[in-house]
C-alpha cells in the first residue's frame, strides 16, 4: 500500500485526493474536527433514544415500513436485519478502485457528524479500506433513490463480518480477511446500519473516476487529433488564438493552445503550404470546438461531484442542536444529471476521432495517401476493418449515452416513487469512457501511419515525433496485413493514465499537466 495519506475532515475532499486512495493506495485517517463531529452527532442520537418520539430508522422500520414501531429491545436487531436485507445487488462486481472510492467517499460522509453513527463504527471503515480489505460489491442494483442502498449494504455486511471481501488478491469470507487484519466486526447500534447504507457514495465513485479518466481523455484526444492533422497534412491556422479569443469558451480557448503548441516546428505543415487547400474538414478544424466543449463540461461535472462527495446524504440527519430530520439529500438526481452529460461528452470525442479516422483511410479524402493507409491496397486491407471497430464503439457510445437520469421506476411500494438512475448513468458513463479511449487508439494507429507514409514530405512536430516513436516500441510500421486487434490493445494501454503517450508528449510541447 502507498505510505502517503488522506486526512479526512481536514479539507475539503477534491476528486484527486480520492483518486489517491482509489488507486495508489493512499490510506485514511479521521482529522481531530471529524473525530469531534461523530462524537457530537452520535450523542445527539443517543439522547433521544429514550424520548418517546418516532424517528425514522431509529425506531421505526424502513422505506413503506416507516411507521411500524419498533421495540427497545429490537433497536439493533433492526440494524443488523436492514444491512442482510439490502445486500441483495447482482451482477459482476465493482472493480476494486471504485470500491476502495466508495468507502473513502462513505468515510467522509459520516465524518460529518450529521450520520450519527459512532466514532468506533466509522474508524472501523476506514481500518478496512487501510487494510486493504474490499468487499465483494454486485454492480446492479441500486437505482440511486435513498442513494446506493443495495452497493452500500454489501460494504456494511463485511463491516458486521459477514460477505465476501478481496484481500491480498483473493477473494475470502470477509470474517477471514478482518481476523488476518485484526479488526474486529461491528456490532450495529441503533441507527448505525441505516447510516452505512443511505447516500451516493457509489454511484459517485464510479462517475468520480470515470471523470477523472475523462480528463486524461481528452489530452490523449488534442494528441491524436494533432498527430492525424500531420498525417492528413492539414493546417494548424483555425487553432489561431485569435480566431478562438472571438468566441471565448474557455475550453475552446485552452484546447486551441494545446494542439498549436503540439503541433509548433512542424515540417510536414510547411511542406504545403502552397497546395491550394483553403480550409480543412470540420473534423479537423473544429477540435477546438469540440474538445472544448468537452473541457467545459468536464469542469461543470467536477464541481458537481465535489460538492457531492463534500456533503452529508443520509436520512435522517442529525445537527448538533438536537434536532433530527428527516429529508431527501439521499437522492441522486444532482450526479445521475452530471453523469449522464459525462456520457455525451465523451461519446462526442469519439464520435468526431472517427471521422479523422476516415479522413485518413479514405483514399478520395487523404491527399494522396493510399486506401486504408496499406502497403500494398488490394493485396492488402491496412485499416480497413479498424475504421469498422472503432464506427461499432461510436454507435455503441450514442445508445450509451441516452440520458438515464430521465427515467424513474417506483419502488418500495411507492414510497421512493420517483428515482435518479444514478448508477445506471455512472455505469454507462464509465463504460462511454473505455469505448471512446479504444477510439482514439484507432486513431492514432492510422495517424502514424499516415506520418509515416509522409517521410519524404519532412519530419512532424517534434512532441508529434516524440509520440510516433513511443508507439513504434509497442506497434511496428504498417509492411503487410497482421491481426490489428493486437495493435489496438496497445496503443489503448499507452492511453490510459500514466501509460505514457500523453506523458510523453506534453514536455516535448512545453505543456504543463494533462
Amino acid at each position: 500500500m502507498n505510505s502517503s495519506e488522506v486526512i479526512i475532515g481536514a479539507v475539503p475532499l477534491t476528486i484527486e485526493m480520492v483518486h489517491e486512495v482509489a488507486r495508489n493506495g493512499a490510506r485514511v485517517s479521521l482529522s481531530a474536527d471529524a473525530v469531534e463531529r461523530i462524537r457530537r452527532g452520535r450523542a445527539v442520537v443517543e439522547g433521544r433514544l429514550g424520548d418517546g418520539l418516532a424517528h425514522y430508522g431509529i425506531n421505526t422500520g424502513f422505506g413503506a415500513l416507516a411507521e411500524v414501531a419498533i421495540s427497545p429491545n429490537d433497536l439493533s436487531a433492526l440494524q443488523f436485519n436492514l444491512i442482510r436485507s439490502h445486500a441483495a445487488g447482482v451482477g459482476d462486481p465493482l472493480p476494486t478502485d471504485v470500491v476502495r472510492a466508495a468507502m473513502c467517499l462513505r468515510v467522509a460522509v459520516l465524518a460529518t457528524g450529521n450520520a450519527g453513527i459512532r466514532l468506533e463504527t466509522t474508524q472501523t471503515l476506514a481500518d478496512m479500506l487501510n487494510a486493504g480489505i474490499h468487499p465483494v460489491v454486485p454492480s446492479r442494483g441500486s437505482v440511486g433513490a435513498s442513494g446506493d442502498l443495495a452497493p452500500l449494504a454489501h460494504i456494511a455486511l463485511s463491516m458486521i463480518g459477514e460477505g465476501r471481501a478481496e484481500y491480498q488478491g483473493k477473494v475470502v469470507p470477509t470474517i477471514q480477511a478482518l481476523d488476518a487484519a485484526g479488526i474486529k466486526p461491528v456490532t450495529l447500534m441503533p441507527k448505525e446500519g441505516l447510516a452505512l447504507v443511505n447516500g451516493t457514495q457509489v454511484l459517485t465513485a464510479v462517475g468520480l473516476l470515470a471523470l477523472m479518466d475523462a480528463y486524461h481523455l481528452v489530452a490523449a484526444a488534442e494528441l491524436a487529433g494533432a498527430m492525424s492533422l500531420e498525417g492528413l497534412m492539414g493546417t494548424p491556422d483555425a487553432f489561431d488564438h485569435r480566431v478562438v479569443a472571438a468566441r471565448p469558451h474557455p475550453g475552446q480557448i485552452e484546447s486551441a493552445r494545446i494542439l498549436r503548441a503540439l503541433l509548433d516546428g512542424s515540417e510536414l505543415r510547411h511542406a504545403h503550404v502552397n497546395c491550394g487547400r483553403v480550409q480543412d474538414p470540420y473534423s479537423y478544424r473544429c477540435m477546438p470546438q469540440v474538445h472544448g466543449a468537452v473541457r467545459d463540461n468536464l469542469d461543470h461535472i467536477r464541481r458537481v461531484i465535489e460538492i457531492e462527495i463534500n456533503s452529508a446524504t443520509d436520512n435522517p440527519l442529525v445537527f448538533f442542536d438536537g434536532d433530527i430530520v428527516s429529508g431527501g439529500n439521499f437522492h441522486g438526481e444532482p450526479v445521475a444529471i452530471a453523469l449522464d452529460l459525462l456520457a455525451i461528452a465523451v461519446a462526442e470525442l469519439g464520435s468526431i476521432s472517427d471521422r479523422r479516422v476516415e479522413h485518413l483511410v479514405n483514399p478520395k479524402l487523404s491527399y494522396g495517401l493510399p486506401a486504408f493507409l496499406a502497403p500494398d491496397s488490394g493485396l492488402c486491407s491496412g485499416l480497413m476493418i479498424a475504421q469498422v471497430a472503432a464506427a461499432s464503439l461510436v454507435s455503441e457510445n450514442k445508445i450509451l449515452a441516452h440520458p438515464a437520469s430521465v427515467d424513474s421506476i417506483p419502488t418500495s411500494a411507492n414510497r421512493e416513487d420517483h428515482v435518479s438512475m444514478g448508477m445506471t448513468a455512472a455505469l454507462k458513463a464509465a463504460a462511454v469512457v473505455v469505448n471512446t479511449r479504444r477510439v482514439i487508439a484507432v486513431e492514432i494507429l492510422a495517424a502514424c501511419a499516415a506520418i509515416d507514409l509522409r517521410h519524404d514530405r519532412g519530419r512532424p512536430a517534434p512532441a508529434i515525433a516524440a509520440a510516433l516513436d513511443t508507439v513504434r516500441q509497442v506497434v511496428e510500421p504498417l509492411r503487410t496485413d497482421r491481426v490489428i486487434s493486437y495493435d489496438i490493445e496497445a496503443i489503448d494501454r499507452l492511453l490510459v493514465p500514466g501509460g505514457g503517450l500523453v506523458e510523453t508528449a506534453w514536455p516535448v510541447a512545453g505543456l504543463g499537466r494533462w
